[in-house]
C-alpha cells in the first residue's frame, strides 16, 4: 500500500531553496544547447587539448601525492608510538589552512632565480646564470607539489578517522595469524579504510580542478584558466559556459566514482571501537626516521611558507595601513554575511527534512549540496547567466512602466557574490547542522508537539539551544572558506571592491610577492580556525583506553 506524503510549508520552502541553488548548474548545462561559435572552434583547434591533458596530469600527480602522504601519515600517528606523536596528530592538519595559491606564492619567492635559496647557492659556489641546474617551481610538477602539500590533509583527516573506528578484534586476529605490522596495515587496515580514503581523495581532486590561483600564476593552461581567458579575454560568456560544462563533466565523474566506490565496499564496525587500538612502539632508528619524515611534511606544508610570509609581512609592514584594514573589513563582512545566511538556510532545510524525511526532500537537500563539488569558476559563470538575464528583464520593465533605469542591480552588486558563496558553501553548513540535529533524540520533538508547540517553536526553544556548538562550527567553516575563495570573488566582485584573497592575487600577479604577504598571512591565520575544530572532532571520535 502506497504511503501518502503530507506536505507543509517547511517542505515547500526546502524544495524552493534547492531549486534556487541548483540554478547556476542548470544554466551551465543549458549552454550546451546554444550554438557552438567560432571561439569554441578556435579553442578546439588550439588549446582545448592542453586544457584536458594538463588537468588530467595535474589530477594524477595530486592523487599520487595526497594518497602517499595522507595515508602514510594517518597510519603512523594512529598506530605507532614515537616521540612527538601527540603534537603531530593535530599539527599535520595545519597545511589545510593554506590556500594552494598562497603556498605557491611563498615557494616561488623562496625558490625562484632571485629568491634566497638560489641567491645563496650562487654566492657560496660563485655560480652564474646558466651554470647550474635548479628545479623550476613554475611548472606542472611544481603545481602538483604545491597542491599535494596543502590537499593531503583531506586524505589524512578521513583516513585517520576511519583507522580510529576500526575493529580491534580484526587487527588482533591478523597479528595472531602471523601478520607483521606492515602486513596488518596492507591486508586489514587499508582495505577497511578504503571508502574513507576514496572520499578524501575525491575531495582533494575536486579542489585540484577548482584551483585557479596556482595554475594561473605558474602559467599552466587548465580548464579554470581557460574559462577566465574565454570570458574576460575574448568576451564570450557562452563559450566560457560551454567550457565550464566540460569541466563540470569531470566533477560529476569524480562524484559518481566516489559514490560507486562506497557502494562496492561496505564495512561494519563492532563495539570493539571502545577498546584501545593496538600500538607499535618504534625503537632505534625507526622512530627517528618516522619523526623526521612527518616533521618534514609539516615543515614543507606549513612551517616554511608561514615563516616566509611572516618575514615578508615584517619587511613590508608599511603595507599595514588603512587600505589593508579596509580589505580585512570587506573580507570579514562578506564572510560573516555568507556564514550567517548559509546557517539560516541550512537550519531551515535540515529541520524541514527532520519534520518529514521523505525521498523528495532528501533529493532536494542533495541537490542543494552539489555546489561544494563544483569549482568556484563554474559557479561564478553559472550565477552571472541567470542574474544578468534577470537584471535586463527588470531594467526593461522599470524603464517601460516607470522610466527608471537601475542598471545591474543584482549581477553588479554583492548579491551575486553572496549568492555564489551560498551555492558553493551551503553544503558545509547543511552537513554540520544535519549532523547536530541527528544527535537530538526524536522523543523530544514528540513530547514538545504533544504539549502543543508548533514546529518552529520546537526548533527555537529546543533544538537551537541544544545544537549551538554545531551552529557555531557551521558558521566558522563557511566563514573561513569564503575568506579563501578566489575565482568566484575575482569574477563577481563589484567594481572597486577588493578582499584579502583578491589583493594577494593581484600583487602576486604583478610579481610583488613581498607586498602580497600581509594579505596572504591574514587568510592563513583565519584558516587555522577550522583546523583546530577538525582536530578536536577526530581526536574525540574514539574513546581511547590508555
Amino acid at each position: 500500500m502506497r504511503t501518502k506524503i503530507t506536505w507543509n510549508p517547511w517542505q515547500f520552502f526546502v524544495l524552493l531553496l534547492a531549486g534556487i541553488f541548483i540554478l547556476p548548474t542548470l544554466a551551465i548545462v543549458n549552454s550546451l544547447f546554444q550554438p557552438f561559435g567560432e571561439v569554441w572552434q578556435h579553442l578546439f583547434d588550439t588549446v582545448l587539448q592542453d586544457y584536458v591533458l594538463n588537468s588530467l596530469w595535474l589530477m594524477l600527480g595530486v592523487a599520487i601525492g595526497t594518497l602517499f602522504i595522507g595515508v602514510a601519515t594517518a597510519w603512523l600517528v594512529t598506530f605507532c608510538i614515537f616521540p612527538g606523536r601527540k603534537i603531530l596528530e593535530w599539527a599535520l592538519l595545519l597545511p589545510l589552512a593554506f590556500p594552494a595559491y598562497i603556498i605557491a606564492y611563498s615557494y616561488t619567492g623562496m625558490l625562484d632565480f632571485a629568491g634566497p635559496v638560489q641567491t645563496t647557492l650562487r654566492q657560496w659556489f660563485a655560480w652564474s646564470y646558466g651554470e647550474y641546474w635548479f628545479p623550476e617551481i613554475r611548472s606542472l610538477s611544481g603545481a602538483i607539489v604545491m597542491l599535494s602539500l596543502v590537499l593531503y590533509p583531506y586524505v589524512y583527516l578521513l583516513t585517520r578517522a576511519a583507522f580510529l573506528e576500526q575493529s580491534v578484534f580484526s587487527l588482533e586476529v591478523s597479528r595472531s595469524l602471523g601478520c607483521t605490522a606492515w602486513g596488518s596495515f596492507w591486508r586489514v587496515s587499508l582495505p577497511s579504510a578504503r571508502p574513507a580514503i576514496i572520499t578524501g581523495l575525491s575531495l582533494a581532486l575536486m579542489e585540484t580542478l577548482a584551483d585557479y590561483g596556482t595554475v594561473q600564476y605558474f602559467g599552466i593552461s587548465t580548464f579554470t584558466t581557460g574559462i577566465f581567458r574565454t570570458w574576460f579575454g575574448w568576451g564570450n560568456p557562452i563559450a566560457a559556459a560551454q567550457l565550464s560544462s566540460l569541466l563540470l563533466s569531470f566533477v560529476f565523474t569524480l562524484m559518481l566514482l566516489e559514490r560507486w566506490s562506497r557502494k562496492q565496499a561496505r564495512y561494519h564496525q563492532s563495539s570493539s571501537r571502545l577498546h584501545p587500538l593496538p600500538s607499535y612502539v618504534l625503537v632505534g632508528w625507526r622512530k627517528f626516521v618516522v619523526l623526521i619524515g612527518l616533521a618534514l611534511v609539516l615543515v614543507l606544508g606549513f612551517v616554511l611558507p608561514a615563516v616566509q610570509l611572516m618575514v615578508w609581512t615584517w619587511q613590508t609592514r608599511y603595507m599595514l595601513n588603512s587600505e589593508f584594514f579596509a580589505l580585512i573589513y570587506h573580507s570579514i563582512l562578506l564572510a560573516s554575511m555568507a556564514g550567517v545566511i548559509a546557517l539560516l538556510f541550512a537550519v531551515i532545510m535540515a529541520y524541514g527534512y527532520r519534520l518529514q524525511p521523505n525521498k523528495v526532500i532528501g533529493i532536494g537537500l542533495r541537490m542543494a549540496s552539489m555546489g561544494y563539488a563544483i569549482p568556484g569558476t563554474i559557479i561564478a559563470v553559472g550565477v552571472m547567466i541567470p542574474l544578468s538575464s534577470l537584471d535586463h528583464w527588470l531594467n526593461a520593465c522599470l524603464q517601460q512602466y516607470f522610466n527608471i533605469s537601475v542598471g545591474l542591480l543584482l549581477s553588479g552588486s554583492l548579491v551575486a557574490l553572496l549568492f555564489a558563496y551560498l551555492v558553493r558553501f551551503l553544503a558545509i553548513a547543511l552537513q554540520t547542522v544535519e549532523a547536530s540535529l541527528g544527535k537530538v533524540k526524536p522523543v523530544l520533538d514528540d513530547s514538545a508537539r504533544i504539549l502543543g508547540h508548533r514546529p518552529w517553536e520546537v526548533l527555537y526553544k529546543i533544538h537551537l539551544p541544544m545544537i549551538q556548538g554545531g551552529l557555531l562550527t557551521a558558521v566558522l567553516l563557511v566563514f573561513v572558506d569564503v575568506m579563501k575563495e578566489l575565482p568566484a570573488t575575482l569574477i563577481l566582485r563589484p567594481f572597486n571592491f577588493n578582499t584579502l584573497a583578491v589583493r594577494a592575487y593581484e600583487l602576486a600577479s604583478d610579481e610583488r610577492l613581498m607586498e602580497s604577504a600581509s594579505a596572504a598571512l591574514a587568510i592563513v591565520i583565519a584558516g587555522i580556525i577550522p583546523v583546530f575544530i577538525l582536530s578536536k572532532n577526530i581526536a574525540n571520535s574514539r574513546q581511547r583506553i590508555e
